[in-house]
């Protein structure tokens, strides 16, 4: 019982962190909003609002939200990568779909197409690269972790050097938005809707199978000796963390380290049962990224930082400091 409080305590405490993160990214930016004007303007009467409410609410709101949707989408679909390979170094873009999508974004803005297409050639890239590997990893009927990651970083490697060529042969007046968007902007999130409906479904389809993730965590043979199908489940979780990060990546940008880094910090908090370690991971990796999006453009205002950089910058060094413990608790 203390175990269970403890849990819920700490799921309460990310909320209320995912929360004040929310309005921290309404308030902050080149127009300084007071914390009352800032809920005043989502929840008044809207057009007495004035300057700051409008940019609060036509601005800064789908931005915070998107931003929080993708952090959520990419520590979901990490925790449920580490469990499919049952590997704790597993993250969303293992198995080249962050590839996929660059190329079919890049491709997109190489011959000029619009947003909503550049959206499109995005998500069908990472769902052309997400068949590729299954289809491969899967030719014999013989689909293990280890082939399955195999053909992921050689699909990866792939997407990398068609992206290399498509950065050489494009004009220059294109390169500053193909890197920007390589490396992650949440401003360009038109709507945080569909992204944030990706992610309660994800969550919704995942967690009825916490048990059988629990199990399979432990191993393939336990987990089939106990009654789960495993050849199944294997297929759901891949199918499921794919189409989680090909959401995020369509919506913003490849961002790096949320599905390494949060996974591993909501494991050392919540020990390893999946019921509570995905929606924490949600809750954190959400509140993560709009932190960090938050400070992408606010830091060196009125220019803004790619919010990948950032997350790598967060994260190298606290996964660093993660396997430091893990060896030393070895040693």
């Amino acid at each position: 019982m203390p175990s269970r409080r403890r849990a819920l305590l700490v799921l309460a405490l990310l909320a209320a962190l995912a929360i004040v993160s929310l309005l921290a990214a309404l308030m902050a930016g080149s127009l300084a909003v007071a914390p009352g004007d800032a809920l005043a303007a989502l929840f008044g009467a809207g057009s007495d609002q004035g300057v700051g409410g409008e940019v609060v609410r036509e601005l800064r709101l789908p931005r915070a939200l998107g931003a929080f949707a993708c952090g959520g989408l990419l520590a979901l679909a990490g925790a449920l990568m580490q469990v499919l390979l049952r590997n704790p170094l597993a993250d969303p873009y293992v198995l080249g779909i962050s590839g996929g999508a660059g190329v079919g974004a890049l491709l997109a803005m190489l011959f000029g197409l619009p947003l909503l297409l550049i959206h499109g050639g995005a998500f069908g890239g990472a769902l052309l690269a997400m068949l590729l590997v299954f289809g491969l990893a899967h030719g014999d009927s013989s689909w293990t972790q280890a082939r399955l990651l195999l053909t992921g970083v050689i699909v990866a490697a792939g997407c990398g050097a068609a992206v290399a060529l498509i950065l050489t042969v494009a004009p220059e007046q294109k390169l500053h938005g193909m890197l920007f968007w390589l490396m992650g902007d949440a401003g360009q999130i038109v709507t945080p809707w569909p992204a944030l409906l990706v992610l309660l479904a994800g969550l919704a389809l995942s967690l009825p199978f916490a048990r059988e993730m629990n199990l399979l965590a432990r191993g393939e043979t336990l987990a089939g000796a106990l009654g789960v199908a495993v050849p199944r489940l294997r297929r759901l979780l891949y199918v499921l963390a794919s189409l989680l990060t090909a959401t995020a990546v369509t919506s913003a940008g490849s961002i790096g380290f949320i599905g390494l880094v949060v996974p591993h910090l909501m494991r050392l908090a919540l020990g390893n049962d999946q019921r509570l370690l995905l929606p924490a991971a949600a809750l954190a990796g959400g509140t993560l990224l709009t932190l960090a999006d938050t400070l992408a453009r606010t830091v060196i205002a009125p220019q803004q930082l790619p919010v990948g950089v950032l997350t790598a910058l967060i994260g190298v060094p606290v996964f660093l400091f993660l396997l430091s413990r893990q060896t030393g608790g070895r040693a």
